[in-house]
């Protein structure tokens, strides 16, 4: 076969191909940019069987690569996914919780003050948390010391890498409905007890003062990683229109994105409890600080997740990233 001929007498179909590749199609074109791109491809196998190596079917290759990336698509470089992620994805992945995220709120607040009252009405219970004298010393001295015995750096390490843990198991065994409701309930009586404690000793306001400087955003990012594990669970319970395989598949992959999110925000909480909680600050600047966290981290939430998700945004990958959806008619 003689390469030149077939090149003249296939040449306005190459380039027809090459037209297609760039431009923007609707459905006949896709139909056309195939059935082109099967042909071409065929005449690169007649090309390389008969002539081998050949500046024709070099030439043809090229344009039968563009045409591929056309029908296949391309990954995005790591600096427009890392940009994507941060912009659009994670806020609105955020913003689907906001609601959840006041349920739990306000519940682990109740349980809280609930279990701190229940157990401070009672001396025959603060009893049972230890001797009198134990309990004093845990009061006075412990649970200051708690946040300055360990280096700040090492410190802010330790209870990053612990909450980071406890909102990604949230996020990952959401699915089985228990597993974030356990963890919230068993921290909001933890808390009630330390309060409980703390109260009967008169040294309720020195708790809130230590708390709520690092707490408000890190039990913020507590209540969002349950909440996003139940919406998990409630993809599997009612997936709508959807499988149940598809609906996990779709809310598992946009709350995964909150459980990676959520690192950050948490680091964030751990840079205030490890350099700020313990330092010898006015408290008004210490809550201030704390404030300002969470307000960045509930900007990001709601603004600019709102924005995302009223720009159609769900959280989920784009569909190259996440694979090509079923078909169906109708």
């Amino acid at each position: 076969m003689d390469a030149d001929a077939l090149t003249d007498a296939r040449r306005a179909e190459w380039e027809r191909l090459d037209q297609l590749s760039r431009a923007r199609l609707d459905g006949d074109g896709i139909d056309e940019l195939i059935v082109r791109y099967r042909a071409a491809s065929a005449d690169l196998a007649e090309l390389k069987t008969s002539v081998g190596d050949s500046p024709q079917g070099a030439y043809l290759s090229t344009i039968l690569v563009r045409a591929r990336l056309r029908l296949t698509g391309a990954s995005d470089s790591i600096l427009t996914q890392t940009s994507r992620f941060f912009r659009w994805q994670l806020p609105a992945a955020l913003y689907c919780l906001r609601w959840t995220t006041l349920v739990i709120a306000i519940s682990f607040i109740a349980v809280a003050v609930g279990t701190a009252a229940w157990i401070a009405s009672d001396p025959a219970i603060v009893a049972t948390l230890g001797p009198p004298a134990a309990l004093a010393q845990y009061a006075e001295e412990s649970f200051t010391g708690y946040y300055t015995e360990n280096p700040a750096a090492a410190f802010m390490g330790m209870v990053w890498t612990n909450n980071a843990w406890i909102a990604m198991q949230c996020v990952l065994f959401g699915v089985t409905g228990i597993w974030p409701v356990y963890v919230l309930v068993q921290n909001a009586m933890g808390l009630g007890t330390t309060g409980a404690i703390m109260a009967v000793h008169d040294k309720a306001d020195l708790m809130v003062l230590y708390i709520l400087p690092h707490g408000m955003l890190e039990m913020t990012c507590i209540f969002v990683a349950a909440a996003a594990g139940l919406h998990v669970f409630w993809a599997w319970v009612a997936p709508g229109h959807r499988t149940r395989g598809q609906a996990l598949a779709e809310q598992g992959r946009a709350l995964a994105t909150v459980a990676m999110g959520l690192v950050f925000a948490l680091f964030l909480a751990g840079l205030v409890e490890g350099f700020v909680t313990g330092w010898a600050l006015p408290w008004p600047v210490k809550i201030g600080i704390g404030a300002a966290a969470l307000a960045v981290f509930l900007i990001y939430m709601l603004v600019i997740g709102g924005r995302a998700h009223r720009a159609g945004e769900t959280g989920d990958l784009v569909e190259y990233e996440a694979g090509t959806p079923r078909l169906v008619v109708g």
